[in-house]
């Protein structure tokens, strides 16, 4: 209705939108007093050229048949009508096995099918595209290959979740925002606190509250230490703060340093260790140089890291002389031995014995979105059931490559050998692997093995034109849904503000079409339609909120626009319970303590306590001397991964529609680069042309460039295939973190840059990532 404002929701927060003749006014929620400027972008989407309207169909899978084809990337697509695209869907999915007969042993038909969503598509619960595809494999394959942990977080949490049982608890039972803004003395930020990160949750945030309790504990005298090599990982207007900017890739040598001189000055808190932790000794003879014959002293410390080591014990007595909150962010863990950071920013908090008191402690990716550190909820949040994945085989998420380049090949993920599948198809609904993954030169040919790929999108990405089939989808203001954030103590009503576009429909409406047409339509819906699924999952939040004596409205009155509240659990979590009375209240580790060593880590091939690994490529390695650039490809301030890139915010961090790329000025007057000029950013993987940024703010040696820009491969003379439109992944390393974890590694690695002294290669517009060709028949 044109005038009205509707109430919807986001990963980046509420809103409500004004429509009109001029399109859509997007205006923060009124409760919102630190809105996310992420929220420009989303009025593009409603018609953008980038938008997909019709069902499309790759013109050489059409006229040659499934099977591993070279073309998938640059191939033309034909247009579809609907029926007939569904057809030809839902009879190549009954040619892969699709409910055929689900065998009662033995291996089942989704043995082969990988189920690819990374779960960023929408706020809403019910229309979430990782729950629609993976409720719809589950269904009609008996299940599929699966992917575990994120690319965020993979190589962090894995440690975590093995020496102290579980990494969540670290983000929600600490509650630590609210102890930092009322207790702590001193709080360090191993990876800085960007609020650009703080201002995203998955499921939306009513109230976005990290900038504000930051800047009271800065107010209140507490003093921040931001450990970055990039000044504006931490606000440049938030006072107190102490910036150390080491080498990137090297905060576990600086830890490292720390923990020897907390040791050696006699400032370690046995006793707690005695009680709450299990192999402390071998990590002291590692520190002290007893097995390797290599102290490490701050001074070892310095040589590696960068950072002077008066500065590396100054910031160690500090830590033991205050109330000390250790924060380690995600992208630490983004590199190889990613673990490695995280596991020893918790070891320095047990030596502090300050792992659970007010304001101190330790908390894994505080400030690496918008709602981690906060009280977790009093009940579950309404979702859409997924069903029961009966094949049970997955892969680390970072290892897609891997995955599709070598069916039957052997890996290894937390201390266990596993085998990957043979993949015949690829079935990705929402999001993009051409943003999330590393060395897409690899990715490109991973997906060009498997013998169908088909992809559910909004718009035509990188991804969806390395698809055989691409089933046009609504985005989240084309429907309504029931918006939820993690750890948000609200729910949104997201209501519809807008008609599809062109002809697309929602993710559920397909899948139910699809399930009717091979049979087991009845078992996908359950008799319901999207409104009345909606309505089923709220009723069961609102009658376990019953029984706790909190009323939610009914859901017609929810719908209509009442945002209702929802409580927070104040029940004592398991680490507070364990903090309290260790002998009780034991971990599921194999000590039961939290593992300052462990056996399992140390069967995975790597030392058994937190530990200095140097990696392939880092500004000490000999790689340097060809590469002589650190990259650190960290996320966009303007938009959330590659949502949404060609947005209003998005659009105002590029330079004539290309990434920007930051660097020291004493490095680029080295080069004889200046503001504006086109850089050539390269490494034997690939390259990618960006547009430079002399910023005093970025450490030397050092060349920031933010992910997310639309991939957009072009064959160069002289340079070999480069993203014309700056998508770092172009040159980063696909290698795990470690055989432990196999996480990301993609926040780091080794380049070359220089001035581009030609003339500019054009940028690829949004629209034209994805070739399309005139309507035609199937054939």
């Amino acid at each position: 209705m044109l005038g009205a404002k509707r109430l919807h929701s986001s990963h980046w927060g509420a809103f409500r939108a004004e429509l009109s003749d001029g399109g859509m006014t997007v205006l923060p929620f009124e409760n919102d007093h630190d809105p996310a400027p992420m929220l420009a972008n989303i009025a593009a989407a409603k018609d953008h050229p980038a938008r997909l309207s019709r069902p499309l169909v790759r013109r050489g899978w059409l006229e040659d048949g499934p099977g591993p084809d070279d073309r998938r990337g640059s191939d033309a697509y034909v247009e579809m009508d609907w029926e007939e695209a569904l057809d030809l869907t839902a009879r190549e999915l009954v040619r892969l096995g699709a409910l055929a007969g689900l065998p009662e042993s033995g291996p089942l038909p989704g043995a082969h099918v990988f189920g690819g969503s990374y779960g960023w598509s929408s706020a809403g619960r019910f229309h979430h595209a990782q729950s629609q595809v993976h409720r719809f494999l589950n269904v009609a394959f008996g299940g599929y290959v699966a992917s575990v942990d994120t690319y965020s977080s993979a190589a962090g949490a894995v440690i975590l979740d093995l020496v102290c049982q579980d990494s969540i608890r670290y983000i929600g039972e600490s509650r630590a925002w609210s102890r930092i803004r009322d207790h702590a003395e001193l709080l360090i930020a191993f990876g800085g606190l960007p609020v650009r990160n703080m201002l995203v949750n998955p499921g939306g945030s009513v109230e976005h509250m990290a900038r504000g309790d930051l800047r009271a504990a800065a107010e209140r005298g507490c003093r921040i230490v931001s450990v970055s090599p990039l000044a504006d990982d931490t606000d440049a207007d938030l006072p107190g703060v102490t910036r150390i900017a080491p080498r990137p890739g090297t905060d576990i040598a600086m830890m490292l340093g720390m923990a020897q001189h907390l040791n050696a000055r006699g400032l370690v808190d046995h006793a707690w260790l005695d009680r709450h932790t299990h192999g402390w000794e071998p990590f002291r003879a590692y520190l002290a140089g007893e097995t390797d014959g290599c102290a490490k002293t701050p001074e070892w410390a310095a040589e590696i890291c960068g950072v002077p080591a008066a500065t590396i014990r100054e910031l160690a007595e500090s830590a033991a002389s205050s109330r000390t909150h250790i924060a380690v962010s995600f992208a630490l863990q983004r590199a190889r031995n990613g673990e490695q950071p995280v596991w020893m920013g918790l070891v320095l908090s047990c030596m502090l014995g300050q792992l659970m008191p007010p304001g101190g402690g330790f908390s894994y990716g505080l400030a690496s979105g918008g709602n981690l550190g906060r009280p977790p909820l009093g009940v579950a949040l309404p979702t859409f059931p997924q069903g029961r994945n009966l094949v049970g085989d997955f892969i680390p998420v970072a290892k897609i490559s891997d995955l599709l380049l070598n069916p039957g090949g052997r890996f290894t993920y937390k201390g266990e050998e596993r085998t990957f599948a043979d993949i015949r198809l690829v079935y990705w609904a929402g999001g993009n692997p051409f943003h999330h993954h590393q060395d897409l030169q690899r990715l490109r040919a991973a997906f060009a093995r498997p013998e169908t790929v088909i992809v559910q999108d909004s718009v035509g990405t990188a991804t969806t034109a390395h698809a055989d089939i691409v089933l046009p989808a609504t985005i989240t203001a084309e429907r309504d849904d029931i918006g939820a954030g993690r750890v948000d103590p609200w729910l949104v009503p997201m209501q519809k503000l807008v008609e599809p576009h062109g002809e697309a429909k929602d993710d559920y409406d397909i899948f139910a079409a699809l399930a009717g047409r091979i049979g087991c339509g009845d078992r996908f819906t359950e008799g319901r339609d999207s409104h009345q699924w909606q309505q089923h999952i709220y009723d069961v939040t609102r009658t376990a909120l019953a029984a706790q004596g909190w009323p939610l409205p009914d859901f017609q009155s929810f719908m209509a626009g009442q945002v209702a509240k929802l409580p927070l659990s104040d029940e004592p979590g398991l680490m507070t319970r364990f903090h309290e009375a260790p002998e009780q209240h034991g971990l599921a580790t194999p000590s039961g303590r939290i593992e300052i060593s462990s056996a399992i880590v140390e069967s995975a091939g790597l030392p058994a306590h937190p530990a200095w690994i140097e990696p392939e490529e880092w500004l000490g390695s000999a790689l340097a001397r060809r590469f002589p650039f650190q990259l650190v490809a960290n996320q966009p301030p303007g938009r959330l991964h590659s949502q949404l890139d060609f947005g209003e915010a998005s659009m105002a961090g590029k330079r004539a529609g290309r990434e920007v790329a930051r660097m020291n000025p004493d490095d680029a007057e080295g080069l004889g680069i200046g503001e504006g000029d086109l850089l050539l950013i390269r490494n034997d993987r690939g390259a990618f042309l960006a547009v430079a940024r002399p910023d005093a703010g970025v450490a030397s040696s050092i060349v920031q460039v933010p992910t997310g820009a639309w991939y957009a491969p072009v064959d160069l003379p002289g340079v070999g295939i480069a993203c014309v439109n700056g998508n770092p992944n172009a040159v980063t390393l696909d290698i795990g973190a470690s055989p432990l974890s196999g996480g990301c590694t993609g926040q780091l690695c080794l380049v070359s840059v220089e001035k581009w002294t030609g003339d500019p290669p054009p940028v690829i517009p949004h629209e034209r990532i994805l070739p399309r060709a005139p309507a035609s028949p199937a054939g």
